[in-house]
């Protein structure tokens, strides 16, 4: 089945935050797009926004040997996709030192048209929001 972009649809997901769990959070968030009509590049683009917002909650929201979750709710309203990620875990600042690493928060950025980023006692949530572009939907085969 696929949607135009006036569609609304709304998906949410839990995973344990664990690195080896980013793989299937990359294959679940792809076929979810899958239905929004992207092209390849759209859909590989907010994968990899989502990637990297959800690397960090797992990379940085806990403590080692801490065991917790990473939550996804992924949602349309007309002409407009919004993903959030959620951890329950506790807000570590950016590190301001010069590396390689550390630049998730700038990727998510450039590919997405807005990223809020919320923390508190609770946990942190990162909501990417992406105007979607109007195309007709796909024939059902």
């Amino acid at each position: 089945m696929s949607f135009d972009s006036e569609s609304v649809e709304y998906v949410h997901r839990t995973w344990p935050a664990d690195a080896r769990e980013l793989a299937v959070i990359r294959h679940a968030v792809r076929g979810w797009l899958e239905t929004l009509s992207l092209d390849s590049e759209e859909t590989a683009d907010l994968v990899l926004a989502v990637d990297e917002a959800a690397s960090n909650a797992i990379e940085h929201a806990y403590r080692p040997g801490e065991r917790d979750v990473v939550e996804l709710l992924l949602w349309t309203e007309p002409g407009v996709l919004y993903v959030e990620v959620v951890d329950h875990g506790r807000w570590k600042r950016p590190s301001s030192a010069a590396s390689f690493r550390g630049r998730g928060i700038q990727v998510m950025r450039s590919i997405t048209d807005s990223v809020l980023i919320h923390y508190d006692e609770r946990g942190t949530r990162v909501l990417l929001c992406r105007a979607l572009p109007f195309r007709r939907p796909k024939p059902a085969n």
